[in-house]
């Protein structure tokens, strides 16, 4: 069936008559006339009957005329659904993100985000830097929002958000509390240690060939920093941490802070996306909404940096 033809039956019908269609759709009457007898012909049926000086439908044009308004109403909704794709306001939106922004930073720009967008659909999943760049690079994530400065892979962008830095922490009262050592002696204490694959572990590992230190022993491995804190806290070991996510611990005096000689390890945090491919409406709306809104969450992080 010829569609623009069916169109213009549709447009006739909806005005009222062949003059008011032609003058809405800017076509002259005689191409509108001919485009309605070619349809009555491809379709075998006579859709309109003279009444008076104007036209009226006969039954086929009766029901063909109420499918019309069901398939172009159709056609209104799918393209209102078009573009609120288009612009953002639906969809899902697939966020990895390592654990300090997915525990301390995400849940205060997804909240707002959602009740502006509640059409949005958004899953997080908490992993290490290693597996959410895994993630973005195979079309598993939208975005990546992951600290530890690790060098970027390629194939990936990176945006800074925050500024962090990583702090070695022992227990309160532990006889390293809030002095300054040697690295070397530090890691003479066994360490709570992240997952493979986690930047903090391999920080840890770039710190010892970088200095020439033999690695600490590893006394627990844990999934989370929020574990790792809680291990130190309760008596046990050292940990690197960042320090965005231990300031609450550092400050109710459930840990304390070792500074290393001469070592400083900042910890950017970062909105990371696959290099040179559009982002999908629903990140981009995201993206643009935390460079938007950031500032509370920054302000935080420039805050801890400094603790």
């Amino acid at each position: 069936m010829n569609l623009h033809a069916f169109r213009l039956f549709h447009e006739t019908v909806e005005c009222g008559g062949v003059t008011k269609a032609s003058e809405r759709l800017r076509i002259s009457q005689p191409a509108v006339t001919a485009q309605l007898r070619n349809l009555e012909r491809e379709l075998g049926l006579t859709l309109f009957r003279a009444k008076g000086r104007g036209l009226a439908l006969t039954e086929a044009g009766e029901r063909l005329a109420a499918e019309a308004r069901r398939l172009f109403a159709l056609e209104r909704d799918i393209e209102r659904e078009a573009e609120r794709i288009r612009l953002g306001e639906t969809g899902t939106l697939r966020i990895a993100a390592t654990y300090v922004p997915a525990h301390m930073l995400l849940p205060a720009w997804i909240a707002p985000f959602k009740r502006a967008h509640p059409d949005v659909n958004i899953v997080l999943t908490t992993v290490n830097s290693l597996a959410a760049f895994d993630l973005l690079l195979h079309y598993e994530a939208d975005l990546a929002v992951a600290g530890g400065g690790r060098e970027l892979p390629a194939g990936l962008a990176y945006e800074p958000l925050l500024r962090d830095e990583l702090r070695f922490i022992v227990p309160a009262g532990h006889p390293l509390a809030d002095r300054t050592v040697t690295l070397a002696r530090l890691f003479a204490e066994p360490f709570v240690v992240r997952e493979q694959g986690s930047s903090g572990r391999e920080t840890l590992t770039a710190l010892c060939r970088m200095y020439g230190v033999a690695a600490p022993a590893v006394g627990l491995t844990c999934s989370g920093t929020g574990e790792t804190i809680r291990a130190v806290a309760a008596g046990y070991g050292a940990a690197l941490v960042s320090a965005l996510e231990v300031r609450d611990s550092v400050r109710r005096g459930e840990v304390a802070v070792v500074e290393a000689e001469g070592v400083r390890l900042p910890n950017p945090i970062g909105l990371y996306r696959r290099q040179d491919d559009p982002l999908p409406p629903t990140a981009d709306r995201f993206a643009r909404w935390i460079a938007e809104t950031r500032g509370s969450p920054t302000a935080a992080g420039e805050r801890a940096e400094g603790d």
